[in-house]
């Protein structure tokens, strides 16, 4: 007999289908009333309040501030920077108009809002904030002294999306976009590199991500950079996401938006300006590497509730005593710190049955599971389940054992789920010389290996090769994963030391 699951279909029977239904019973988030739009439940919302305020220290860390710019870009901001609008333009929303008319229709008698009051300067609601924020450093610079301008802004962007998909693309989705000015080229590259860096450890420290990080092709770069940094999640089927960008815009922007100051010697120069952000994406992204066929599996840094504590009562009249006994060890649990916080204990009381309770918890990914009843309170014991242990296995550490490891267990299983997740990447990219092989690689609509080739092609070859098999490169990964010994382009047979990732992405 098969064992059941919590979640229908399964990962192998409908990838997509499991995602979205994962999403729903773990009551994450919800598809709105306007297409492509979502509503971010509660619990969803937890864990993006969690990685904003974890990240966000680490901002401030590194010498960043927050500000906010406006939601309304005016599209002559846009014609400023030919090739960054021409990158957004098929995704923007227009506002044209600044006022409603009620007017009712004579036929059906319905009184309907028409648009009046036509502007004569059109916006676009922000699909990036690279023009608007130039702009104000265009106001701001004055000289050398005033560099670097290093801010970030947390906010909503808008990007028409005709395929949505609730985290992974949404027309409306919440991000962080950091903006930086710098006096010479040397420091703007260094910025990029250091936030470049600070996405990887994030998603592997707190997300347990075990991202490639590397460089965008030319033909992947983002519109107006000079080079664009990416960093690269492997999903549970095989797919790729793009979890997070570092841009160098070299002088782009502040050519076409004045960006300028009196130097050193009181010349007057252009600065070298960088733009990096990540956003509600990586909750998609870690849906997908990391949860099961009973729900969610959320690693402890960014879990709402990291343990919960249910009360097992068959009697009514042991309620108040084994709910007193459970408070009292949430309460002592909550005065323990894990990486800087208070853990985040709750407690059950509600009038459910047990597995009503057990279930709704694994579906929503709780790391540590707890449930007393009298013979725990008798014996002196709890019993535990680990959500990362995929047989649901129960563990009877005695209540003070449990009290002064529990912090360690939360360790233990945030590096259980790294280390599951990078042994799956790891089995899952391969070197390809021959370009045969990587078509027999990516045909069917399969799970398909991510293939590191020698690569020489222009951007107009990759784009073809990329439409004909429905992939596209990744990145040039950093460090020895991008670099190997010369070797003919799979495609163009130059040779070539540079490797390149391909695979399908989201």
């Amino acid at each position: 007999m098969s064992q059941q699951h919590a979640i229908t279909p399964t990962r192998a029977e409908n990838f997509p289908e499991w995602y979205q239904q994962v999403i729903k019973e773990a009551d994450m988030a919800e598809n709105s009333e306007v297409r492509g739009c979502m509503v971010i439940k509660p619990w969803g919302y937890a864990i993006w309040e969690l990685i904003q305020q974890q990240l966000d220290a680490e901002f401030k860390r590194t010498g960043h501030t927050n500000a906010y710019f406006p939601l309304l870009i005016p599209i002559s901001y846009l014609e400023k920077e030919a090739e960054h609008a021409e990158g957004f333009a098929t995704e923007c929303a227009v506002v044209t108009h600044h006022r409603l008319e009620a007017r009712k229709d004579p036929e059906s008698g319905k009184t309907r809002m028409i648009p009046s009051g036509e502007l004569t300067d059109k916006y676009v609601i922000r699909p990036t904030s690279e023009t608007v924020i130039g702009a104000a450093f265009s106001r701001w610079l004055e000289s050398y002294r005033d560099l670097p301008i290093k801010v970030n802004q947390w906010c909503n962007v808008m990007r028409w999306e005709m395929r949505p998909r609730i985290f992974l693309r949404t027309t409306e989705f919440l991000w962080q976009e950091g903006h930086t000015a710098h006096e010479t080229r040397e420091e703007a590259e260094a910025e990029t590199s250091l936030m470049h860096g600070i996405y990887e450890q994030f998603q592997r420290e707190v997300l347990a991500l075990a991202t490639i990080p590397g460089e965008k092709t030319e033909h992947e770069r983002f519109p107006g950079a000079v080079r664009t940094y990416t960093v690269e999640g492997m999903v549970q089927d095989c797919k790729a996401i793009q979890a997070g960008t570092s841009h160098f815009l070299g002088q782009n922007f502040a050519l076409a938006q004045n960006i300028s100051f009196a130097g050193r010697t009181n010349e007057r120069q252009f600065a070298w300006t960088t733009s990096w952000g990540v956003s509600t994406r990586m909750i998609g992204t870690l849906i997908m590497a990391h949860a099961d066929d009973d729900g969610l599996v959320c690693p402890p840094r960014v879990a709402p509730k990291q343990i919960v504590i249910i009360p097992v009562m068959p009697q009514p009249e042991q309620r108040e005593s084994i709910i007193s006994h459970c408070r009292a060890l949430a309460d002592k649990l909550s005065r323990q710190q894990f990486h800087g916080m208070p853990l985040r204990v709750a407690v059950d009381e509600r009038d459910l049955n047990g597995g009503t309770k057990k279930w709704e918890w694994i579906k929503k990914g709780v790391p540590v599971r707890i449930e007393i009843g009298p013979r725990d309170l008798e014996k002196g014991t709890v019993c535990l389940c680990r959500r990362d242990d995929p047989t649901g296995k129960k563990l009877f550490p005695s209540e003070e054992e449990f009290a002064a490891t529990a912090v360690q267990l939360l360790e233990d299983i945030q590096g259980a789920l790294l280390d599951r997740q990078r042994s799956f990447r790891d089995a899952h990219i391969r070197a390809c010389n021959d370009l045969e092989e990587l078509k027999r690689n990516f045909a069917g609509e399969g799970n398909a290996d991510w293939l590191l080739c020698p690569w020489e092609g222009t951007p107009e070859q990759e784009e073809e090769l990329g439409k004909s098999l429905r992939i596209s490169i990744r990145c040039v990964p950093l460090g020895k994963l991008g670099e190997g010994p010369e070797a003919p382009c799979i495609l163009t047979g130059k040779p070539t030391t540079r490797r390149v990732l391909w695979a399908r992405s989201y």
